[in-house]
């Protein structure tokens, strides 16, 4: 066992990789990795089991630093295990191009399990991880084969408790009883306003112990022996755990530990020669000394621990070929052959049915048909799943037992939108969730984090318009769809009818580079197809919808206007004029197309009329400031859907008007 004097010069590497980063970048955090250095060596060398090798080991433990402005400090331990992150890179922190970037992101730097930096995700990340990891050994562990058993670690700081985020994933994790996730908190008392005792008087540990967590409270964050016994105890317990650690923020620096200095700024040359001087570390900037990296290199015992599971797991295929191989296809990704099939099946019967339907009641019918041919289906609601509609024949909710799968959230859309980040970033499963499209807002920051970590979520957003209804402006969005739009990454659908919503999943589903939204209505919708297969034209994004000879506008929509463009259109053609109408259910994938197909349904020099019961926003784009755009530039109203849309001109008989005023 290592002397508490050698722990010490490994946990003084970390800090000193630190503040150097830091300082030659002129940029970052040195406060945090430094204040947590002592936990983090404590947790990675003798306890965190992960391969630098692979670090896509599906039993690897996971680890989440939420407090992601101290990525120098995920860096170092990267570095130092042995991750296929040179030094270099380290002497290039949050440079262009380099592999470690301000905050950690997934899928740039080998070994970080997920983008942080907006405190609190990180955390509700881990919730998902941890819960993925629970119902996947339910599923596939058979006596004697353990053969999913991984933690989740979690490093945190005041910033993350403070933020609302926590309240939800940290209740929903002590519910479910996660007993394999773990949190450090970094209770060093100072924020970069400085002391949080002026805005942060909470009483933590009493606030986890009433969400059912376990709490380890007052362990010194500087003491190994501390921190070994309270890691011991944390994997002895039957319920989350939240071990909070009395540490000081900059620990080292002479002058700036302990006060709000050190959070956010270089420490400076001079501080610096007196840290190294206080640490007793006289190896110049960015060198280790060569028994510190033995010391830190974990690629021998990662990969003697890879080797051991990989022994178990050929021993559980050997026992259950069939569960082995689906485990390999699950953690793999894609979806099975039969749910592809099934898929495609759905979109030819929806379109061949042509009933009038909501799309929310579209969206379950593809669920029912499609969920029994995909196991890793984790759907979930904020509380609201008898009006998304996201629950199926045949789904079971899910319990603190760890079994089900279709979550039911609770009032937490913020939560909800993180927890599924997590449960994709782990892998095994495919989520998606419901709430209505009003309340996209409480969630957009964690919609944000999926489009920019590439996440394969669906978002199930019904009630999309004024066609909800008596509800009222609170709750009828009106700037959402356009506000969603923005997003980069972000695939928003708003399908017209059951055909356009069948195929909507089917590209959510298939998509596995970025998440997707589904905006979907209340009220029923016509059918607006005319016979002709047009499931092929629908994943280009927008599409000819209903041909004119020698058209005199262009009619464009989406969702429940699509009916209103084919009714308004139909007026035109009873006076004489030929209109196009053309339905555009994802603006994404259409500008995905070449220029060629866009000009082909959204031809120049003929006047266009867009219409959506929202903000008039990116229509302007397709229409030109020649053409023209209906839509809602106010707040709704409480009233029946039917009264709404002739208060705010959202009539065949209003859209044919204004069509007509462009072309004379």
């Amino acid at each position: 066992m290592p002397t508490d004097s050698q722990r010490r010069r490994c946990a003084n590497a970390l800090r000193v990789l630190a503040m150097d980063a830091v300082q030659a970048a002129n940029s970052g955090h040195p406060g945090m990795p430094m204040g947590m250095a002592d936990i983090a060596e404590a947790l990675w060398r003798h306890h965190l089991k992960h391969d630098p090798a692979d670090p896509a080991w599906a039993d690897r433990d996971r680890f989440v630093l939420s407090n992601g402005h101290g990525s120098m400090l995920l860096y170092a331990l990267l570095h130092l295990s042995g991750y296929a992150l040179p030094m270099r890179e380290l002497q290039n922190f949050r440079q262009l191009g380099s592999l470690t970037p301000g905050h950690p992101e997934v899928g740039l730097t080998p070994g970080v399990e997920t983008t942080t930096g907006p405190l609190g995700q990180g955390l509700t990340n881990a919730v998902g991880m941890a819960l993925a990891e629970k119902l996947l050994a339910r599923e596939f562990n058979r006596p004697g084969h353990e053969i999913v058993d991984h933690r989740t670690w979690v490093f945190l700081g005041d910033g993350c408790l403070m933020e609302g985020i926590s309240h939800e994933a940290c209740s929903l994790a002590g519910t479910w009883g996660l007993n394999k996730l773990v949190a450090f908190y970094d209770d060093n008392g100072i924020s970069i306003d400085g002391n949080v005792k002026g805005w942060f008087g909470d009483d933590t540990p009493a606030r986890f112990e009433a969400y059912g967590w376990t709490v380890l409270r007052d362990v010194d964050g500087h003491d190994f022996a501390a921190l070994d016994a309270a890691i011991a105890q944390a994997r002895q317990s039957d319920r989350p755990v939240l071990v909070c650690c009395r540490t000081r923020i900059g620990q080292g620096s002479p002058n700036r530990a302990g006060t709000a200095d050190v959070h956010g700024a270089p420490l400076g040359d001079a501080e610096i020669t007196l840290t190294r001087q206080a640490l007793d570390w006289d190896a110049p900037p960015f060198e280790i000394p060569a028994e510190v990296r033995q010391a830190w290199d974990a690629v021998e015992r990662g990969a003697a621990q890879h080797r051991q599971w990989q022994q178990r797991f050929d021993a559980y295929a050997q026992a259950h070929p069939e569960l082995a191989a689906e485990l390999q296809r699950r953690v793999r990704g894609g979806l099975p052959q039969a749910t592809v099939a099934a898929l495609a099946q759905a979109v030819r019967e929806a379109e061949q049915r042509g009933a009038k339907v909501a799309t929310r009641k579209a969206s379950q019918d593809l669920l029912n048909a499609v969920a029994p041919t995909a196991p890793e289906l984790l759907g979930g609601s904020a509380d609201l799943t008898g009006s998304n509609l996201t629950d199926w024949k045949g789904s079971e909710p899910l319990t603190g037992r760890g079994v089900g799968n279709h979550v039911h959230y609770g009032v937490r859309e913020f939560g909800m939108a993180a927890v599924m980040n997590g449960v994709a970033l782990h892998g095994g499963y495919r989520p998606f969730g419901g709430t209505f499209l009003t309340f996209s807002d409480y969630s957009r920051n964690a919609l944000r984090m999926a489009a920019l970590m590439r996440l394969p979520v669906v978002h199930v957003f019904t009630h999309d318009s004024i066609g909800l209804g008596e509800d009222g402006p609170t709750h009828q969005p009106v700037e959402h769809a356009h506000s969603l739009r923005l997003i980069p990454g972000l695939d928003v659908w708003r399908p017209a009818d059951a055909t356009e919503t069948a195929m909507a999943w089917q590209e959510a589903l298939l998509r596995s580079d970025g998440p997707s939204c589904l905006l979907l209505s209340r009220q029923a919708l016509p059918h607006a197809g005319d016979g002709a297969d047009r499931t092929a034209l629908i994943t280009r994004g927008a599409y000819v919808l209903r041909e004119a000879r020698g058209a005199q506008v262009v009619l464009i929509a989406t969702g429940s206007e699509v009916g209103l463009a084919l009714a308004a259109a139909q007026r035109l053609a009873d006076e004489g004029i030929s209109a196009r109408v053309v339905s555009a259910p994802c603006l994404e994938a259409f500008e995905r197309q070449d220029e060629a197909y866009r000009r082909s349904v959204i031809p120049r020099g003929v006047p266009r009329l867009a219409m959506e019961a929202g903000r008039s926003g990116l229509w302007w784009k397709y229409v030109g400031e020649d053409g023209d755009v209906v839509a809602l530039e106010r707040f709704g109203e409480s009233a029946p859907a039917p009264a709404l849309y002739e208060h705010f001109g959202f009539t065949a008989q209003a859209v044919a008007q204004r069509a007509k005023r462009l072309i004379a």
